[in-house]
């Protein structure tokens, strides 16, 4: 077996080179997302939650909703969508009303022809919480979804009582410009190219969520055959890889991280993968102070041993618990302020 870097790789799973060794075929375990099916978006539902959608944002968003308590917001990152979080959900529906979320164009919400920049996306997010009349609610984002709930913390402070950022630095917050160049992020480059890994993943999401997904773990079988075959289907939905991609090509992430500075009374809880060059646990000292630079005032950093990047997959139990620990603490009032 010839090393690959990760362009190579795959380029030879997507079979768009010669000359590769013949890989152990994920499609023997994980059939193409349009052999399985576009299947219903509410699969995977836990027990006592309900699916609906929402217009908000000139946009629709799908959902799902169980629980009584303190609101809680749950955001996905790629490429997964609301069931990502399906596993922990039932536990702390027993303390909090849990909201989890499509992510505007994924799974259940409608792509459109609308953006997806940050500010939007966050908008998304706030508009949704006041429709379902969700008073301060905490907001948990892994990935694409951390910079969300940042963002969300930055725009409407007083309409959140604290945001828990999973394994992902910020754009545009230190050390973003040294993070940002790390071959580890090669998909990045890809999924921005105007146009063209929606044409060449189309039919084989199964195949390349496989890849991507298991090459970020610390032990690749804490991802599910079942779990990648139900991703897959979410993004096979006609338009949603597209959408999956525009959020990759916003242009105001770095802007909006450079640019929104100043007090920041939300409390920030960084949380990341302890497995070196699996998770960002080891570089969360370095994004907290970048946070406290721009002018965050509380920002605490927890690492969850045994865990790369995908956390809520790798280790439901012990992000379970921060979660429910983080959320059940009270936000003063006195530290509801508008950022500048």
């Amino acid at each position: 077996m010839r090393f690959r870097t990760p362009l190579v790789a795959l380029a030879c799973t997507l079979g768009l080179v010669a000359g590769c060794d013949a890989p152990a075929d994920p499609a023997n375990r994980l059939a193409p997302a349009s052999a399985i099916g576009a299947a219903g978006v509410a699969e995977a539902l836990p027990a006592g939650f309900t699916s609906a959608t929402a217009q908000v944002n000139g946009t629709t968003l799908h959902y799902v909703v169980g629980g009584q308590g303190p609101a809680l917001i749950l955001m996905h990152g790629f490429p997964e969508n609301w069931s990502a979080f399906a596993t922990i959900m039932p536990g702390l529906a027993s303390r909090f009303r849990v909201v989890a979320v499509d992510l505007r164009g994924i799974g259940g919400s409608t792509p459109g022809q609308g953006d997806h920049e940050t500010v939007t996306m966050a908008e998304d997010m706030y508009q949704l919480a006041l429709k379902l009349k969700l008073d301060r609610a905490y907001v948990v984002g892994h990935d694409i979804g951390g910079s969300i709930a940042y963002a969300i913390a930055r725009l409407h402070p007083d309409a959140v009582r604290g945001a828990m950022i999973l394994d992902v630095p910020i754009p545009g917050v230190d050390p973003w410009d040294q993070i940002k160049i790390n071959p580890a992020l090669w998909h990045f480059g890809f999924h921005r190219v105007p146009g063209l890994a929606e044409q060449l993943l189309a039919g084989r999401e199964a195949i390349y969520f496989d890849y991507f997904l298991r090459d970020k773990v610390a032990d690749p079988k804490s991802i599910s055959d079942e779990a990648i075959a139900r991703y897959a289907r979410a993004y096979s939905l006609p338009g949603r890889m597209a959408a999956a991609m525009n959020i990759y090509r916003r242009t105001d992430a770095e802007k909006f991280g450079r640019e929104r500075r100043g007090p920041l009374e939300v409390p920030l809880v960084l949380v990341g993968g302890a497995v070196p060059k699996k998770g960002f646990g080891e570089l969360l000292p370095a994004v907290a102070k970048g946070l406290k630079d721009a002018g965050a005032r509380s920002v605490a950093v927890e690492t969850i041993a045994g865990s790369g990047h995908y956390v809520v997959d790798e280790k439901p139990a012990e992000l379970a618990a921060l979660i429910e620990r983080y959320a059940s603490a009270p936000r003063p009032p006195n530290q509801q302020q508008t950022s500048k």
